[in-house]
């Protein structure tokens, strides 16, 4: 039987409990405004609509390289940072562009942290491989 990439699940679990809850913050919206397709020209909406987009467009390539990582054997410290510093960077940037669509520091901060994360995952990623083949 394959391992089973328990902190990936977990992190991922808790990526996918926050990603219900923007839906959820847009299809409220959504109800209390009446705004069927798109975002009805509403600036709240449309920052909410990208909040939820963002995390989408982001977080699975993450979770993605976070479970290779796991099942590459990379220690679990460095796949707990990578996993919680994640959920901290979309949160942030989930306020910061929630609350407005200029610069925030939680959208800088978040931002800044996302590409940190994807950064050191991806080296990590080739510096594993790089590693295993010269053995």
């Amino acid at each position: 039987m394959a391992p089973t990439p328990r902190i990936t699940l977990l992190v991922a679990s808790l990526h996918v409990l926050f990603y219900l809850f923007l839906s959820m913050r847009v299809i409220l919206h959504r109800k209390a405004h009446r705004i069927g397709v798109g975002t009805g020209g509403n600036e709240a909406m449309t920052r909410r609509v990208r909040v939820h987009a963002n995390f989408a467009e982001y977080v699975p390539l993450a979770l993605l390289m976070l479970a290779l990582l796991e099942l590459s054997g990379t220690a679990a410290g460095v796949l707990w940072a990578c996993g919680l510093v994640l959920l901290l960077a979309r949160v942030a940037h989930a306020i910061g562009l929630g609350g407005s669509a200029g610069y925030s520091a939680g959208r800088f901060g978040g931002t800044i942290l996302t590409f940190a994360v994807l950064l050191a995952m991806a080296l990590l990623g080739v510096w594993r491989f790089l590693a295993q083949a010269m053995l």
